[in-house]
């Protein structure tokens, strides 16, 4: 993995508690966006560790040339509070997860592992402020839902609450095989890169809100 941040501070802390870590390779670290870019087609690191707010080039633009390449490089955020606008975009631009700045060490190590993995991770704090920004006034226009059937919409509702592939089978009473076909067909037909950005239209859309405690698969869908 790589480790990303203009303050050599932070990138020195990063690395003493990742060294730490058995199943972690630090393999590079990098000040700014355009060293990140550099050392992600040197390296070609499973995880970026990417800082958001750098000179030169920032994490959101450094993180939407990554998606681009062929590396196949995951990005994980760093950030602070305060910073709403700037997650949405960098989730947009195909940042694999987010956590923030004072995440405890065994977490930013489980994080890394998980995304490692190719799935998308979100603090429950980003997660938190996502809902409270986009649920307050929708961005992502509703009739985009229009595409998916009934049962790719309870998907869809399952996705943005956090739920895995077996949770989601569960409550659907489908096979964790057939809830990952119909998650791809999800992605594809709304033009998502991942399941962290389908977290985000989710709550764009309005298609779940503050306070929803349904179960997916109740509404009356088959």
């Amino acid at each position: 993995m790589a480790i990303v941040d203009d303050q050599t501070l932070v990138r020195t802390g990063l690395r003493l508690i990742l060294d730490q870590a058995p199943a972690i390779e630090v393999v590079g670290e990098a000040a700014d966006g355009r060293q990140a870019l550099d050392l992600v087609a040197r390296k070609r690191p499973e995880v970026v560790l990417m800082d958001i707010r750098m000179p030169v080039l920032d994490g959101i633009e450094a993180t939407r040339r990554i998606a681009a390449t062929d590396a196949g490089s995951r990005v994980l955020m760093l950030t602070t509070f305060g910073e709403d606008q700037q997650v949405a975009e960098a989730l947009r631009a195909g940042a694999s997860g987010f956590l923030l700045k004072d995440v405890d060490p065994p977490d930013l190590v489980h994080a890394i592992t998980v995304v490692a993995r190719g799935e998308a991770l979100l603090s429950p704090a980003i997660v938190r402020r996502l809902i409270e920004r986009f649920t307050t006034a929708p961005t992502a226009s509703p009739a985009l839902l229009e595409s998916l059937t009934e049962r790719e919409v309870d998907i869809l509702r399952a996705l943005t609450r956090g739920l895995s592939n077996e949770e989601i089978g569960a409550a659907l009473f489908i096979s964790p095989v057939t809830v990952k076909t119909h998650v791809t067909r999800v992605l594809a037909k709304l033009g998502l890169r991942d399941r962290t950005q389908a977290v985000v239209f989710g709550y764009e859309s309005g298609l779940v809100r503050p306070g929803e405690a349904q179960p997916a698969g109740t509404d009356g869908a088959p």
